[in-house]
């Protein structure tokens, strides 16, 4: 492991180790937080013990990890200025995410503390804000020009949709149950009230079907998160690794000749639609505001379509003839890195400036698509690291937020069936989210789909619980903010 610090002093060497045990802790949080929200409701409703339950959210957590894809953990990446990943250097690199990973875990620790079920991607995505802002400030470039708001947007309004979502589909699953069981001999079933967990660990199991679809509907929440939470760690780790051993993580040297092939025929396809539409896409060649200047990218020019079409020739030029990436020698899958960044930047610059076919815009992300899967990639090793810290940080830290949605959110305790409805709400809803790549907060959606499963019963809600969660809502963004573009900073002027 020793040529992973080659080209770093002892400073940075600790840096690196800093930043990504920083990572780690940070999933360990997420665990604390997210995991033990998805086992809430079955370990407060007794169906399972909480060790079984622990367990069984840790495999479910993994599985979702394994089999949910790169897509949103590439989503928060790219929240990241386009300019901040052109033109990183290593040691920025890695100021950046450390600043944003101290941010996000000293706010989501003291939430935890206090016992409030706040959103861990609502604070990195929030300290993700506050590191191009200060990146603008410090190059002194527009605000305007370091964020995508197409993205930027898409992620707030699932944000703030999904919750509200939750909340009116786990009322609407309530209503459904009581109408199922309403002349049913069993129709207690769905009213039926569990002892608190802290009273009593052994209290009677619900009837086996409530306890069937209570384990099924945790495993599905378990995994969803998993497929969605668990993705971000990841996009931050492949950050790391590009920053500390740069040759051996700029692009996926597994790639196979197959995907290869598809991104030579995507670079063709892309120039080929390029100079065909040239005219028509000069408003988007316009708003293209990346501020670069590298020897490899060929980027001198003052000119934008110059630039294109340098990166356009020059990527085509490079994978001539190459079968597997590992024939590349450091500086040309730097020169490729860059380049496909550069091109899938473009991509969604012309599909936010420019009028184009709804056809030409199927084409285009699945041009996108093809060259992004040379970049946007994760080895096997990092997707474990990352499912066993989120286990590990349930199995720690699952009791504090238990407690807060099974008493403190209604001043009844909680039943099977809102129990049921709140589990299934949030299954549906955040694997719906991590299918289409979209970043949502498991703690939002289920919180919102329990206090839904009160409201509809006609039951109270606890109002200073509802008030100080709110609260935490309202505060995670500007304090992830502040906290985060503060530290990177201190960072760049004070740490040299």
């Amino acid at each position: 492991m020793s040529y992973l610090f080659y080209f770093f002093g002892y400073n940075n060497n600790f840096l690196i180790i800093f930043s990504l045990l920083l990572i780690l802790l940070y999933e360990v949080i997420n665990g604390f937080h997210d995991s033990a929200n998805a086992i809430a409701t079955v370990i407060y409703t007794h169906a399972l013990s909480s060790e079984l339950a622990v367990m069984l959210s840790g495999i479910c957590n993994f599985l979702g990890v394994i089999f949910g894809g790169l897509s949103v953990a590439y989503t928060i990446v790219h929240l990241l200025s386009i300019n901040l990943l052109l033109n990183i250097d290593s040691i920025y690199g890695l100021k950046a995410i450390f600043s944003m990973l101290l941010a996000a875990i000293l706010w989501n620790l003291c939430t935890w503390f206090l016992c409030l079920p706040t959103s861990s991607s609502h604070t990195l995505i929030g300290a993700i804000i506050g590191i191009n802002i200060t990146y603008a400030i410090n190059n002194n470039c527009s605000i305007m020009h370091v964020f995508n708001f197409n993205k930027l947007f898409s992620v707030f309004l699932s944000l703030i949709f999904s919750p509200i979502l939750g909340l009116i589909l786990a009322g609407i699953l309530v209503l459904i149950l009581k109408y199922f069981w309403r002349v049913s001999k069993n129709s207690y079933v769905v009213n039926a009230i569990s002892k608190p967990y802290k009273q009593c660990k052994k209290s009677i199991k619900p009837p086996f079907l409530v306890r069937i679809i209570l384990i099924l509907s945790s495993m599905g929440v378990s995994y969803s998160h998993g497929a969605n939470d668990g993705q971000k760690g990841i996009g931050l780790i492949m950050l790391i690794l590009i920053c500390v051993a740069p040759s051996g993580y700029f692009v996926n040297l597994h790639a196979s000749k197959c995907d290869i092939n598809q991104t030579k025929n995507s670079i063709l396809d892309l120039k080929k639609y390029y100079l065909h539409n040239k005219n028509n896409l000069q408003n988007s060649v316009n708003m293209m505001k990346i501020h670069v200047n590298n020897k490899k990218l060929m980027l001198f020019s003052q000119s934008n379509d110059t630039n294109i079409l340098n990166v356009l020739y020059s990527s085509q030029k490079l994978l001539d003839n190459v079968c597997d990436y590992k024939e590349l020698k450091s500086d040309q899958r730097y020169q490729l890195r860059q380049s496909l960044l550069y091109l899938t930047e473009f991509i969604d610059v012309i599909n936010q400036y420019s009028s184009i076919k709804f056809e030409d815009r199927y084409f285009l992300n699945k041009l996108k698509k093809n060259l992004s899967n040379t970049i946007e990639y994760a080895p096997i090793w990092i997707i474990v690291l990352v499912a066993l810290s989120l286990s590990i940080g349930t199995l720690i830290g699952w009791r504090r937020i238990v407690t807060t949605f099974g008493e403190k959110i209604g001043k009844k305790k909680m039943t099977y069936a809102q129990a049921i409805s709140s589990q299934l709400t949030a299954a549906i809803s955040i694997s719906t989210a991590s299918y289409t790549g979209i970043p949502v907060s498991t703690t939002h959606i289920i919180s919102s789909s329990i206090a839904g499963t009160i409201l509809i019963n006609g039951d109270e809600i606890q109002t200073q619980t509802i008030k100080n969660i709110i609260i935490v809502w309202v505060l995670t963004f500007p304090v992830s903010i502040v906290l985060s573009g503060g530290l990177y900073w201190i960072s760049l002027k004070l740490i040299n």
